[in-house]
């Protein structure tokens, strides 16, 4: 079994410097995510049944914002497509090939939204 290399996030963001001039404001990462509006947004509707037991499945890639807000689009979709999904790993996976519906209310809430594959 392979050893998992351990990260600085690992250690509870924990820095150790010799520095004396050492800022840690410098090299803390903004904790907020970049908020784009709809109409900025550059996103994928993509068709997909791999690994999924030969269920089809939409999934929309590409959202840049919050996860909040992400969910919330992800509810939005589900209800008007009438179908079950979910929002993980900053992708929002339907149920069914519902493509073309997912496009159109995607386009109605303002975002700009690109047919991928077949």
């Amino acid at each position: 079994m392979a050893k998992k290399k351990l990260g600085l996030e690992d250690l509870g963001g924990f820095v150790f410097s010799t520095n004396d001039d050492f800022d840690e404001n410098e090299y803390v990462e903004n904790e907020q995510e970049e908020n784009l509006k709809p109409k900025d947004q550059r996103l994928e509707a993509h068709f997909s049944n791999k690994g999924r037991g030969g269920k089809t499945v939409t999934i929309v890639k590409g959202f840049v914002g919050p996860d909040e807000e992400l969910i919330a689009l992800g509810k939005l979709l589900k209800k008007k497509c009438g179908v079950g999904g979910s929002t993980k790993d900053g992708e929002i996976i339907i149920q069914g090939d519902d493509r073309e519906k997912v496009m159109q209310i995607l386009k109605k809430e303002g975002y700009n939204v690109k047919r991928v594959g077949g």
